[in-house]
């Protein structure tokens, strides 16, 4: 287009591979004209952030543009001087990482880092930046901006984080905005308010973006076309409109299908308790309890799902149960037997039964060691292979999560989310554990590759009879790996029991809401969702101002 903002033309990217480079995108040429959003949709290693990267002129590290155009209002950026790079990022084109944990600096407050940019490019005062800031946090529906803009990044939740991502992209004013997968990590019902509020602040500025996901029901929600990548290839592109109802290649008629997911957890009958959970109530520091007097168990070789809007407590439960935060009261037994609450208590075996895969792969890695060693390091240290024997090991693991051999070499920074996510996977694997805390293990995947790990671990689950305490947001997968649920809401259980129970009608008010919060494969889903929501909080209301009433 000749009035595009951004013009991507013929771009090929490589990757370090070993001594030499692959190519890892071929030839994908698009236009974004201004105001408008371009969806790219495709699975873990499509390409599709580092495309998304590349429009900013740059690429992560390990990547290299091979050849290609990528021009911003007619001036190419490929090849261009540091300083225009520097000038044009946040100010012209904005980044929206993945992860924000990741992507913010835990020692600094929040409302600190939104000023930082627009200060040092001497846009603005800091006074002003911070006042700036708050007005951006409440367009974006921030609850109780003034404590959130003087919060640490560990202090609020998960889907206020990525809120404030999306706020500090907006601090220059910049006239498009790459959104690398940013409702990814969030539970349904915050996935629908971040995405509101993307949409929303998109409408504000005027601001065109690129939106990369994996979730073909999501995009849907966002942008006006949509491009599908598969192995660095344009698969097809087309209106919102022609790629749901008419998609011509089998591959999106493959992602529009993901979500038709069949029930089926392990298939055996509930036996002895592996792991129990007894009256715990956990709190960080000297703050709040964040879970209140929780029991449970999880029998031997069957799969829990633990489901609940972000800081229900979901992750704070697994970190009770493997020992990284001691309880403030209450009991984990194994086999019938209490566990010191503290992992550096208990001993090697207890450690090697009970492993954890976490939430956020950028984090859970050192950034610094090759896959041979991550995956390696717990072979060695249980069970004290080592020589060809551990290399046959480290080989076998990669080939059970779907990763081959040639990544032993790589380090984590030269991998996709997806990719990171199967490899946290295999280490856990490595330590042939009796349980596994699964925290949100799928979150970082595209729906194609998330079925076929969650097939694995089915598959690993009747080899060898591990367990799964399975933390997740995503309904679609709790049908397919759970046997019970468990859901949780501002730390405490709301109700529990067999997957037939919780998931067939009638529901409860709060697992209704989860449910009901699912992303549908149409465009217009989020409106509807949005209005229903608002009747149910009227109602809610209509109901407490009846109930004090009567007092």
């Amino acid at each position: 287009m000749a009035d595009a903002l951004i013009s991507v033309k013929d771009l090929v990217l490589e990757a370090q591979d070993g001594g030499g480079w692959r190519q890892i995108v071929h030839g994908v040429s698009f236009d974004l004209a201004a105001g408008e959003v371009l969806g790219l949709i495709g699975e873990s290693g499509a390409g599709k952030s580092s495309i998304g990267i590349a429009a900013m002129g740059r690429t992560r590290p390990g990547v290299r543009i091979a050849s290609g155009s990528v021009r911003l209002e007619g001036k190419e950026l490929i090849g261009a001087p540091e300083e225009d790079l520097r000038q044009i990022s946040g100010q012209t084109v904005a980044y929206v990482a993945q992860s924000a944990a990741a992507a913010f600096n835990p020692a600094h407050k929040i409302i600190d880092q939104f000023a930082e940019t627009a200060v040092q490019e001497g846009r603005m005062s800091a006074q002003a930046a911070r006042a700036l800031g708050l007005e951006i946090f409440r367009k974006l529906d921030l609850p109780d901006p003034e404590r959130i803009a003087q919060s640490y990044p560990h202090q609020v939740s998960g889907g206020q984080l990525q809120r404030c991502m999306v706020a500090m992209a907006m601090a220059c004013n910049p006239r498009a905005i790459i959104f690398d997968e940013p409702t990814t990590a969030l539970d349904v019902t915050t996935q629908i308010e971040v995405l509101v509020a993307i949409r929303n602040a998109i409408a504000e500025f005027g601001t065109a973006a690129i939106y990369i996901t994996h979730d073909l029901a999501v995009v849907a929600q966002i942008a006006d076309r949509i491009m599908v990548l598969r192995n660095g290839r344009e698969v097809e592109s087309g209106a919102i409109g022609q790629i749901l109802d008419t998609p011509a290649h089998p591959y999106t008629r493959d992602l529009l299908a993901v979500r038709k997911t069949p029930y089926g957890g392990s298939g055996k009958t509930e036996g002895a308790a592996l792991a129990t959970i007894c009256n715990v109530s956990a709190a960080y520091g000297k703050a709040a309890p964040t879970i209140k007097d929780i029991s449970l168990s999880i029998p031997e070789g069957r799969t829990v799902a633990l489901v609940g809007e972000s800081g229900s407590g979901k992750s704070t439960l697994g970190r009770v149960l493997a020992g990284l935060l001691p309880p403030v009261s209450g009991q984990i037994k194994l086999d019938g037997k209490q566990l010191a609450p503290d992992a550096m208590r208990r001993d090697k075996d207890t450690l090697r039964r009970i492993q954890m895969v976490y939430q956020s792969p950028d984090t859970a890695l050192n950034p610094r060691h090759r896959v041979r060693k991550i995956v390696g390091r717990p072979v060695r240290f249980y069970f004290g292979t080592t020589g060809s024997a551990l290399g046959d090991r480290v080989a076998e693991l990669l080939g059970e999560v779907g990763l081959d051999e040639t990544y032993l070499d790589r380090r984590s920074a030269e991998m996709s989310g997806g990719e990171k996510q199967r490899l946290c996977l295999a280490r856990a694997l490595a330590a042939n554990p009796d349980l596994i805390i699964c925290d949100e293990v799928t979150s970082a995947l595209d729906q194609l590759i998330a079925r076929d790990i969650v097939d694995l671990l089915k598959r690993i689950q009747q080899k060898s009879g591990v367990s799964y305490l399975f933390i997740t947001h995503d309904i679609d997968t709790v049908r397919s790996i759970a046997d019970d649920i468990v859901v949780l809401k501002s730390g405490e259980i709301v109700e529990q029991g067999s997957r037939e129970t919780i998931l067939n009608p009638p529901y409860a008010d709060y697992t209704k809401l989860l449910l009901s919060s699912v992303p549908e494969m149409r465009h217009g889903w989020l409106d509807q969702a949005i209005a229903e929501r608002q009747v149910s909080a009227s109602r809610a209301h209509a109901a407490h101002d009846v109930h004090r009433s009567s007092k």
